[in-house]
């Protein structure tokens, strides 16, 4: 028990505000995480990804982190914040370092790895998190670990993912008054996939649409390394909205039937069948035709896997990914959304459900948490958050002190 150690994420979505606290064991590497606590809490400070009320999103984030608490019985003062919406971009960038011919060691990777990030981005731009997709020693090429090796000239085809800074430090400060330290922020294109892939899925060829409230992120897997990854600002609050405008309903009430009523499948429902929006809804007294709201919701999600498809076009991987795609995300669970998306998608679609996760997993078995639990698992994997500092961050932080200090020379 003494090797034990208690993590938690927070994913801060557009609707709803998701804790997840785990215990690890010592080779957290290796061990599945066993959940202990789960909180929920609906996220009213946010929109599409960015704060709007910096009060309202802390109470938000303490209302959840407290329900994690008391189910958990500890308490959580660090997390790893899953973040999402349609400021964050992705690129690729590679960087190039000399070796004095020794041995490759952690240092090398940490120094290319931070070659890599020395490209020019907007000043209004934070990297958030580098993936390296492949490293080369010399003429080899494709390599997924150098350390060990040797040679003279180490390079590295890296995924850079950013944030606008503005969002970014919001997040950061909401956070932060209330009452826990970050460890790390983790985009949800990463932990989303980090949660129901396996390394087989990776390594054949894999997309991972995450369908939130705010905004769509989609990554492509292949060779066992991330190909791409982008934002999409549609989700289901798009959905929601569209049924709002064509049943004349509030907002309130469009998803309360979207939930409960909804359905991407309009043939397979009877013209004449009604909904009776008193029955979920004081305001909205009237019936609305099921059917048509089917028509409108499939027309979304119709636009939603088109962009999503273009977006797989652009990088020649269209109907070309053996493990096909897994959806994620809360938005994804209506009827007939998996039907679609494999039409639309020409690839073999699943529901993405968590894998290798283990304690009160009924809490969490569930396409909506797929970004709060790959980011514990992003953190396990990535050691002991609260207190390491990597080589890259690390040259970073010596950089800045080094241009503090020359400021106050004469």
């Amino acid at each position: 028990m003494s090797k034990e150690r208690v993590l938690a994420s927070l994913d801060i979505g557009s609707s709803k505000i998701r804790t997840v606290v785990a215990v690890a064991d010592g080779d957290e590497a290796q061990s599945t995480p066993n959940i202990i606590g789960v909180g929920l809490s609906p996220s009213l400070g946010m929109r599409k990804g960015h704060v709007i009320d910096v009060e309202e999103l802390i109470h938000n984030i303490i209302s959840s982190l407290e329900d994690a608490e008391r189910m958990a019985g500890v308490p959580i003062n660090h997390v790893f914040v899953g973040m999402s919406g349609s400021h964050i971009e992705a690129f690729d960038s590679r960087g190039v370092i000399a070796i004095s011919g020794s041995e490759i060691t952690l240092d090398d990777v940490a120094r290319v790895l931070d070659a890599a990030q020395a490209v020019s981005i907007p000043a209004n731009r934070r990297i958030l998190h580098i993936e390296p997709k492949a490293y080369s020693v010399d003429e080899q090429r494709g390599i997924k670990n150098p350390v060990g090796m040797t040679g003279i000239r180490l390079e590295v085809d890296a995924h850079i993912v950013t944030g606008h800074i503005q969002h970014v430090k919001n997040i950061e400060k909401c956070v932060d008054q209330a009452g826990v330290d970050i460890d790390d922020l983790v985009p949800s294109t990463i932990a989303a996939a980090e949660a129901v892939l396996t390394k087989r899925q990776k390594e054949l060829g894999v997309a991972v649409i995450d369908i939130g409230a705010g905004c769509v992120s989609l990554a492509v897997f292949e060779e066992g390394t991330i190909l791409h990854s982008v934002c999409i600002p549609l989700g289901g609050e798009s959905v929601t909205n569209d049924i709002a405008i064509g049943l004349r309903t509030s907002v309130d009430t469009a998803e309360k039937i979207k939930i409960e009523f909804g359905s991407v499948l309009p043939e397979e429902i009877p013209e004449r069948e009604m909904i009776d929006l008193s029955t979920v809804s004081k305001v909205d007294t009237q019936t609305v035709s099921k059917r048509y709201m089917a028509e409108i919701m499939q027309a979304r999600y119709f636009e939603i896997f088109s962009l999503v498809n273009e977006e797989l076009k652009k990088i020649g991987r269209a109907g070309m990914l053996p493990a096909g795609a897994l959806l994620t995300g809360a938005a994804v669970k209506a009827p007939g959304v998996l039907d679609l998306s494999r039409d639309i998608l020409g690839l073999p679609v699943q529901m993405g459900f968590p894998t290798d996760i283990g304690g009160v997993i009924e809490k969490v078995d569930d396409p909506a948490y797929a970004t709060a639990l790959g980011a514990l698992v992003w953190g396990m994997r990535e050691g002991d958050g609260a207190q390491r500092i990597s080589g890259v961050q690390m040259k970073r932080v010596f950089t800045q002190a080094g241009s503090w200090f020359k400021s106050l020379l004469p």
